[in-house]
């Protein structure tokens, strides 16, 4: 006489017969550490970037430099770091900005400046030139975007000058 366990049954007799639940699960693991890994290289997709100068116009690299640089203006350095020797404190929770010219696009840049959420939604990056659905907003600020078109292209001119990894 057999007796048939659950265990038996559900996996057939193999420990490595996986249910369907650990399958989807796994799935899911892989899809996301996938994509994770394509945001870290930084790779292109066709919603990955906003090709078109805001303005039409080219941005001015050192006035971009100033609103990175300005803790009044920008903010970038509260989460990023970069080649700011003059800067005595920059942040660690976002990428170093050394290189950001090498690893992104203009367009790609561009669009992590406009609104990194259309990247990833769960971003902690503010929106700086989107001024609608945004919630938890100041009153002076509701319906204004944090920079102007013409500061968002003088920082993507900047940022693609970043060329280097090591110190700038």
């Amino acid at each position: 006489m057999r007796i048939e366990t659950r265990r038996s049954r559900r996996t057939n007799g193999s420990p490595w017969h996986a249910t369907r639940e650990s399958r989807r699960f796994s799935d899911r693991l892989w899809t996301a550490a996938l994509l994770a890994a394509c945001c870290l290289v930084g790779v292109a997709h066709a919603d990955d970037a906003i090709p078109a100068s805001l303005t039409g116009a080219k941005g001015d690299p050192a006035r971009g430099r100033a609103i990175v640089a300005n803790r009044q203006v920008g903010l970038c350095l509260l989460c990023h770091s970069g080649p700011f020797p003059e800067e005595r404190f920059q942040g660690n929770l976002a990428p170093d900005l050394r290189g950001a010219g090498q690893r992104w696009s203009e367009g790609q840049l561009r669009l992590r400046i406009v609104d990194s959420g259309r990247i990833n939604p769960a971003t902690i990056m503010p929106a700086y030139h989107r001024a609608e659905g945004l919630v938890r907003v100041a009153p002076a600020w509701r319906g204004k975007p944090v920079l102007s078109a013409e500061q968002i292209e003088d920082v993507v001119a900047f940022l693609t000058t970043l060329r280097d990894r090591g110190t700038e």
